[in-house]
C-alpha cells in the first residue's frame, strides 16, 4: 500500500499563506465601469470628482489652447510660435494621422480614399485655404462629417503642430515666384543631371520649367 508524503505544520502553513495572496492579487474585489453598487446611497459604483477638485492633467487654463475657439467662433492664430520644429513635428504627426485620407499632399486622395472611403475636400480649395486655423483645430478635437475626433489619440500641442503643418502646405502648395525670397532658387531651377555620351560623367545642369513665372507675367 502506498502512503502519502506527510506535509509539516510549517509546510501546511506556507500553503495556506500563498493561497491567500493569491486570493487577494488575483481575484480583488472591484465594481465593472457603472455598475450597481448597494455600499453608497445613489447605487452608483462610479464615484463623481471630489468637489472643487481637477484630476491631473485637466487643468485647461487656456481656453484657447484646447479649444482653438474665442468665444464660439474658431480663432486665426498660433498659441505658440510656428518655428521649424512645430512644423517638423506637424509634418511628423500629420503623415501618420492624416494622410491616410488626406494625402501627404493635402489634396483628399490618401490610400484610404483610393479603396473607396469617403473622399475629404481638398486643403487647397478656396474655402480651406481662407479657413481661420482654429476651425482645423476644431475639426481634429471634435470631428466633422465621415471624419471622427482624434482628441484621444493627438495630444492638444500636437493637434496645433499639425494646424501649423496644414497652413504651411497649403502656402507651398499655392505660392508664386514673388514668395521666394531673394538668392534662394525656385524648385523650376533645381540642379538636375543629364548624361554626357562622350565622356560618360554625369554634369549638372539647370533645368527651366516653361511654365515658371507664368503667373508673373502680364496677360
Amino acid at each position: 500500500m502506498r502512503t502519502l508524503p506527510r506535509i509539516s505544520p510549517l509546510g501546511l502553513l506556507a500553503v495556506l499563506a500563498l493561497a491567500g495572496c493569491r486570493q487577494d492579487m488575483h481575484d480583488q474585489p472591484r465594481f465593472k465601469p457603472l455598475a450597481k453598487s448597494d455600499f453608497y446611497g445613489d447605487l452608483r459604483s462610479a464615484r463623481a470628482p471630489v468637489e472643487g477638485t481637477i484630476a491631473r492633467g485637466q487643468l485647461h487654463e487656456d481656453a484657447y489652447f484646447y479649444t482653438g475657439k474665442v468665444g464660439n467662433a474658431p480663432g486665426d492664430y498660433m498659441p505658440f510660435p510656428a518655428n521649424e520644429d512645430v512644423l517638423a513635428r506637424g509634418r511628423e504627426r500629420f503623415d501618420i494621422y492624416c494622410s491616410p485620407c488626406h494625402s501627404r499632399l493635402g489634396d483628399g486622395n490618401g490610400v484610404i480614399v483610393q479603396r473607396g472611403f469617403r473622399r475629404p475636400p481638398s486643403y487647397h480649395t478656396d474655402r480651406l485655404r481662407n479657413a481661420p486655423l482654429g476651425y482645423f483645430f476644431d475639426v481634429m478635437t471634435n470631428g466633422f462629417g465621415a471624419m471622427p475626433d482624434y482628441a484621444s489619440q493627438i495630444s492638444a500641442r500636437d493637434r496645433w503642430n499639425i494646424v501649423a503643418y496644414i497652413r504651411a502646405l497649403q502656402l507651398s502648395q499655392n505660392a508664386t515666384s514673388t514668395a521666394v525670397p531673394a538668392g534662394q532658387k525656385m524648385p523650376s531651377q533645381a540642379v538636375v543631371f543629364r548624361g554626357d555620351p562622350g565622356s560618360g560623367a554625369t554634369l549638372p545642369e539647370i533645368q527651366p520649367n516653361s511654365d515658371a513665372g507664368k503667373e508673373d507675367q502680364p496677360k
